[in-house]
C-alpha cells in the first residue's frame, strides 16, 4: 500500500517583525482556497499576547485563528504547536499545543527547544497529512543570527518542511531593499536558496518609482520580485502584534464616538476592540498618559497577561485616578477579562500565582473579587445578552459567542449580570458571566470576542451615542458588505504573480 505524500509547503518569512507576515499568510490562504486547494496555517512557534481558543479549549495565536478563517477550516493546536505569552521583560508563559505548562526566560526556553522540535513537527506532518496545502508563517527575521542556534520558527522549519520560500520587506518603514538584500546575504547558502521570490509590502504611491529598484533588487539577489502589495488602510484581519499600537492614532472627526483603551504595558487580546474601531463615526484610541485621556464616551481596560502589575502601572501613572474620577462623573466604563478583574474590589492570589502581592486592591467600581488559581481557564462560550445588561441592555435575548482565557475566578456577589451562559467547551452549561453596576455605566466581562456580534456592537454604540446625546448611526452594527478576507485576497492576488507562487508548491 503506497503511503500518501505529505502536502507541500510554502512559507512566509520577513525582514523584521511588522514586516506583514501574518496578513500575507492570511490572504495566501484564501486565495488557494478559491482556487480548490484543501489549505491550512502553521506557525510553529509565535510570541504574542493576542489569542484564541479551538474548539476543545486549547490555546492558540490570534493570528493563526484569523488564518484558519480565511482558509475555511476549523482552528487546531497543530497550526500553532507553540505559544509564548510574555509576562515580565525576560518571562513568558509557554503554552504547548495549548495548555500553559511552564513560565520560563530566554535560557530556559533555549534549552528546551530541543524537546519542543520534535512537537512542532508532530503538528506539521498532521497538517501536511489532512490538507493539500500548509501556508507557514515565520517570526521576526531569519537573519537574526544572534537567535540561531535556537530557533525554531524560521529558516529550521523551512528545512523541515522542505518548503520555497517567500521573504517580505515592508516598504512603509523606508529601507526596504537594504533590507531585503541584508537578509538575504546574512542567511547561510543552503537557506538563502529556498528564497524563491521576493515580496514588497505595504506600497503607497505610484509602483513605477519602484522599478529601477525591483529591477536592481533582482539583478542583485538573483531572486525574483513576485509583487509590490500597496498600503491597506482597511483593518481586514485581526492584528497580532502590539507594534501596530505603537502608530499615531488618527485624526478623529470630532463628532464620532471616543473610545479611550487603556495601553497596558502587558495589553492581551486588544483585538477585541477592532470591529468597534471599524465602525462609522468610531474613534479608538490606546492612552499611555493621563493627560491623554481627556473626556472620552468610553473608557475600556482590556486584557492583561499581568493583571495585578498593570493594575499598579495605571496607578502609579495616575490613569487609575482619572478612570476613577470620570466614572464618578458618569463617563461609560468597559473592563474585559483582566480589566474585569481590576474593576473589581480585590484581586486575592495567596498562592503567588502572578504575582507577590497576596492581596490587591481594586478600582472599585464594581462589587466583584477575583481570586486566582493555579488552573487556566480556555473554553469557547455561547451566552445570551440578559434585559439587566446595561451598556448592553439594547440587545437583550441575542445569542453571541466569545472565549475565555483567564486565570482565577470572580465572585460577584449580588451584582447585576450582563450574560447568561448557554454553552460552554461546546456543552450545555447554565451559570453567569460577568458584572454590571447599579446605575449600568460600568460593565465587566470575561468574554473575548463579543464584539464580532453585531447585535451587541450596535446596542453598546447606540448607548454611548444617546449617553451623549447624539442620534445613532443606522449602519452600525450592519457588517462590512463584503468578506474582508475576500476583501484582502482581491488586493493581494492583484498585486502579486500568484501564478508563479503556485508553480513552487505544485506536487
Amino acid at each position: 500500500m503506497t503511503t500518501p505524500r505529505p502536502a507541500p509547503c510554502l512559507m512566509v518569512q520577513g525582514t523584521a517583525s511588522g514586516a506583514g507576515k501574518s496578513t500575507l499568510v492570511a490572504a495566501l490562504c484564501r486565495i488557494f482556497r478559491r482556487r480548490g486547494w484543501r489549505v491550512a496555517p502553521f506557525k510553529a512557534q509565535n510570541m504574542a499576547l493576542n489569542a484564541a481558543v479551538t474548539s476543545d479549549g486549547g490555546e492558540i495565536g490570534r493570528a493563526q485563528a484569523a488564518q484558519a478563517e480565511a482558509a475555511g477550516v476549523e482552528p487546531t493546536v497543530d497550526m500553532n504547536p507553540i505559544l509564548l505569552k510574555p509576562e515580565a521583560e525576560d518571562r513568558s508563559q509557554l503554552v504547548v499545543r495549548g495548555i500553559a505548562v511552564a513560565s520560563v526566560d530566554f535560557d530556559e526556553y533555549a534549552r528546551m527547544t530541543p524537546l519542543l522540535l520534535p512537537v512542532v513537527a508532530e503538528s506539521l506532518a498532521r497538517l501536511r497529512a489532512g490538507h493539500d496545502l500548509v501556508v507557514i508563517e515565520g517570526a521576526g527575521s531569519p537573519a537574526e543570527i544572534n537567535l540561531n542556534a535556537h530557533e525554531i520558527v524560521n529558516m529550521r522549519i523551512a528545512r523541515l518542511a522542505a518548503a520555497p520560500v517567500l521573504l517580505v520587506g515592508d516598504v512603509d518603514r523606508g529601507g526596504v531593499f537594504a533590507a531585503l538584500v541584508g537578509t538575504l546575504a546574512l542567511l547561510e547558502p543552503d537557506d538563502r536558496a529556498r528564497v524563491r521570490g521576493l515580496v514588497v509590502n505595504k506600497f503607497r504611491g505610484d509602483r513605477r518609482l519602484l522599478e529601477p529598484g525591483l529591477d536592481e533588487l533582482a539583478r542583485r539577489t538573483g531572486v525574483p520580485v513576485l509583487g509590490v502589495v500597496p498600503w491597506i488602510p482597511e483593518r481586514l484581519v485581526p492584528e497580532e502584534d502590539s507594534l501596530v499600537l505603537e502608530a499615531p492614532a488618527p485624526r478623529r472627526d470630532p463628532a464620532a464616538l471616543d473610545i479611550a483603551v487603556m495601553k497596558l504595558p502587558r495589553i492581551a487580546n486588544f483585538d477585541d476592540l477592532e470591529p468597534l474601531a471599524a465602525e462609522p463615526g468610531v474613534g479608538v484610541r490606546f492612552v499611555r498618559a493621563r493627560q491623554d485621556l481627556g473626556a472620552p464616551d468610553l473608557i475600556v481596560v482590556p486584557g492583561s497577561k499581568s493583571t495585578v502589575a498593570d493594575l499598579g502601572w495605571l496607578r502609579a501613572i495616575g490613569l487609575a485616578e482619572a478612570l476613577q474620577a470620570l466614572a464618578a462623573r458618569g463617563t461609560p466604563v468597559l473592563g474585559l477579562c483582566g480589566g474585569y478583574q481590576m474593576l473589581g474590589a480585590t484581586i486575592e492570589d495567596p498562592a503567588g500565582i502572578e504575582s507577590s502581592t497576596p492581596v490587591a486592591s481594586g478600582l472599585g467600581l464594581l462589587p466583584v473579587v477575583t481570586r486566582f488559581a493555579c488552573a487556566k481557564t480556555t473554553r469557547r462560550v455561547r451566552a445570551r445578552v440578559l434585559p439587566e445588561a446595561g451598556l448592553l441592555a439594547g440587545a437583550a435575548g441575542a445569542e453571541v459567542t466569545g472565549y475565555e482565557i483567564h486565570a482565577g475566578d470572580t465572585d460577584t456577589g449580588g451584582a447585576r449580570r450582563p450574560f447568561a451562559v448557554l454553552e460552554r467547551g461546546g456543552r450545555p452549561a447554565a451559570g453567569h458571566d460577568g458584572a454590571v453596576s447599579d446605575d449600568g455605566l460600568v460593565l465587566g466581562s470575561y468574554l473575548h470576542g463579543v464584539f464580532a456580534n453585531p447585535a451587541l456592537r450596535r446596542a453598546l454604540l447606540v448607548a454611548l451615542a444617546a449617553h451623549r446625546g447624539l442620534a445613532a448611526d443606522p449602519r452600525w452594527g450592519t457588517g462590512p458588505a463584503i468578506d474582508p478576507y475576500d476583501r484582502l485576497a482581491d488586493i493581494v492576488e492583484a498585486a502579486l504573480d500568484v501564478g508563479a507562487i503556485e508553480k513552487l508548491v505544485q506536487p
